[in-house]
């Protein structure tokens, strides 16, 4: 397996057969990399010999994070398939529709999913062949393979995985990772971000998502470091978890941060941990200062699933110098900032972020027209993210190109105004969208949600917006919410509150 990802675990497998590749919480065990090797050729011999799985065919997978799902991904890469990761937070007739999409060989899940499974069958007119991971799939971690699979050499270009999108705005697209966007994503994060064999990473955020897979599982297992499975995200034993597993980096995204900065165990001492690094959604100045308060060395990055997912790069001091940027372009990305026509914008002015590169994907798939939208003909990824970089070429994200509105004329940046709101007292959380006004054309409302045991008015959060921003960045009106709407990555629905808005 030369060309494209390859085939890190083999290799290790060979070179440190007793390393730590895998902890797994939810069935307590620790796998080393002889352990993982082995696991992902019996799953690969029966995939082939007992369910006929093909090259260039697609396994989809509707379970939470555990061993198997790394064991299944490292299968495929010997078969030559692509792995899908099904969302199983997805209603039925949404799981149905990319179901019908990807078209899958085979699902293997978990039984307390099978359910789900179904109804999507049925929402859909589908017949899918099912495989329960803890029956019969399950055997396949005791017993040895009767005979190898026949493993394939897979090419760059080969699809590694197939991920779909959150479907923020609309039906959601199966994003094609090839095993060259893997192969770059992991050694310009190793690279940029220093990481080595002898680091530690939680992953907490579904394996549905890039994020999942491809922060930190992926390239840490190209330099034989260790991925420490969670199940979930419980703010209220995270950091006696990490700290306990030793763990040097890892991800949170917003959400997750001001949950944890509530928590009994917040301030606690994590000796091994040398940084954690925000992402998902730009984290509010004020939260950043909050927890680079509570003794923890903060970085904010960016990815998307289409590229990377990790695009930029900086230090810890860097990070604490210039506050809210996400840094510079990783090794073999270029990027650049463009207005509507795709021309550079000049330093400080906010344009659209375009990156290109090795990390960016193939294209979405089944839909030629929606990769034409995105990717330009001279290999131009168009973001849809609003950027500006600064004199010495640091970046910041100021937010979504299609969340922007105008007020009056002025261009409002929702992040801008939900940054300057997140430090009012008793504010936990706030998203802001514009909404149609016939004076100005569009407004800002602010969806508030509050902080534990704390009472806040309208009047509190727009007296704030008014101390803080510029008049025609002030929202014009206030919803109080029990809790924001969600997608499946856990970043507010800005969907479902525009039309709330409504």
């Amino acid at each position: 397996m030369t060309p494209g990802y390859g085939d890190p675990i083999r290799w290790w497998a060979r070179f440190s057969p007793e390393r730590i590749a895998v902890v797994d919480t939810k069935a307590d065990e620790r796998v080393t990399y002889a352990e993982l090797d082995e696991r992902s050729d019996r799953w690969a011999s029966m995939l082939e010999k007992e369910m006929k799985l093909r090259r260039g065919e697609r396994l989809a997978v509707l379970m939470g994070n555990r061993g198997e799902f790394a064991e299944l991904f490292f299968a495929c890469v010997r078969l030559g398939a692509a792995l899908v990761p099904l969302n199983w937070r997805l209603s039925p007739s949404e799981l149905g529709v990319i179901l019908a999409d990807c078209s899958p060989a085979l699902v293997i899940g978990e039984g307390s999913f099978r359910g789900l499974a179904e109804a999507a069958e049925k929402s859909a007119g589908l017949r899918i062949r099912w495989l329960d991971v803890d029956e019969g799939g399950g055997k396949n971690r005791k017993q040895a393979a009767t005979s190898p699979a026949t493993h394939c050499s897979v090419d760059g270009e080969d699809p590694a995985m197939v991920i779909y999108t959150s479907g923020s705005t609309g039906r959601p697209k199966g994003a094609v990772l090839p095993h060259r966007q893997l192969l770059y994503n992991a050694i310009a994060t190793t690279t940029a971000w220093e990481l080595g064999p002898g680091d530690i990473a939680p992953i907490t955020t579904p394996f549905f998502h890039t994020g999942g897979w491809h922060v930190f599982a992926t390239p840490l297992w190209l330099r034989g470091g260790c991925v420490v499975m969670m199940d979930q995200f419980d703010p209220k034993t995270f950091i006696g978890d990490i700290a306990r597993e030793n763990c040097t980096v890892a991800l949170t995204v917003p959400t997750q941060l001001l949950m944890l900065t509530e928590s009994p165990q917040w301030g606690d001492e994590i000796p091994s941990l040398r940084w954690l690094i925000s992402g998902g959604a730009p984290c509010p100045l004020p939260l950043a200062e909050r927890v680079r308060g509570g003794g923890y060395v903060l970085r904010e990055g960016y990815g998307l699933t289409e590229c990377g997912p990790n695009c930029f790069a900086m230090s810890s001091d860097e990070a604490r110098e210039r506050p809210g940027s996400v840094g510079r372009s990783v090794p073999f990305l270029e990027m650049r900032l463009a207005d509507e026509s795709l021309n550079d914008v000049a330093d400080d002015e906010p344009g659209e972020l375009l990156l290109r590169g090795p990390q960016v994907f193939s294209g979405y798939l089944n839909d030629p027209g929606r990769t034409g939208e995105v990717l330009t003909a001279d290999g131009w990824l168009r973001t849809g993210d609003l950027a500006r970089r600064d004199g010495a070429g640091a970046y910041y994200i100021c937010g979504r190109r299609k969340e922007m509105f105008i007020s009056g004329g002025e261009n409002v940046f929702p992040g801008e105004v939900e940054a300057a709101l997140t430090d009012c007292p008793g504010i936990a959380e706030v998203v802001v969208v514009g909404v149609a006004d016939p004076l100005w054309g569009e407004v800002g409302r602010a969806f508030v949600v509050a902080r534990n045991g704390t009472t806040i008015t309208d009047d509190d959060v727009l007296s704030h917006a008014r101390s803080r921003l510029g008049r025609y960045k002030i929202p014009k009106s206030v919803v109080m919410l029990a809790d924001m709407p969600r997608l499946g990555s856990g970043k507010p629905d800005r969907r479902a509150l525009s039309e709330m808005a409504c």
